[in-house]
């Protein structure tokens, strides 16, 4: 039991370096000089959050969305199996939007990345 104890300590001895590490990461990050860079980090994490926000709930929809074509089918009946017609078209339009998302999500990232890339070279060759 004592080894139990001692190990789980360690892992939360663990856990607290990696949160203090990560803590003076953010107090580094808001002492920098008012380059706007953190508010801009700010707006492109909560539009980062928003997108992924919304894929999760098209991906939500299209599981009840193949939970009901699955009952459809287990059914039967022939009004049912029509019925997943329409819901596997919407299943497949759903994964198009999650597909052009994404897209959007990764060309927001990469511009967002290159921009903060910028911000620091022209800091650098500044000063």
């Amino acid at each position: 039991m004592t080894s139990f104890d001692s190990s789980s300590s360690e892992a939360e001895s663990g856990m607290d370096d990696h949160s203090n590490k990560t803590n003076t990461l953010r107090e580094e990050e808001e002492e920098t000089p008012n380059d706007g860079a953190p508010e801009v980090d700010m707006e492109v994490w909560e539009s980062f959050s928003s997108g992924f926000r919304h894929v999760q709930s098209i991906l939500d929809q299209n599981r009840l969305l193949i939970q009901q074509v699955n009952v459809n089918h287990q059914s039967k009946l022939p009004h049912n199996l029509t019925k997943n017609v329409s819901l596997i078209r919407e299943i497949n339009s759903n994964i198009s939007k999650v597909v052009s998302l994404y897209s959007d999500l990764s060309s927001n990232f990469s511009t967002a990345f290159h921009q903060r890339r910028g911000n620091v070279k022209s800091k650098g060759e500044s000063g």
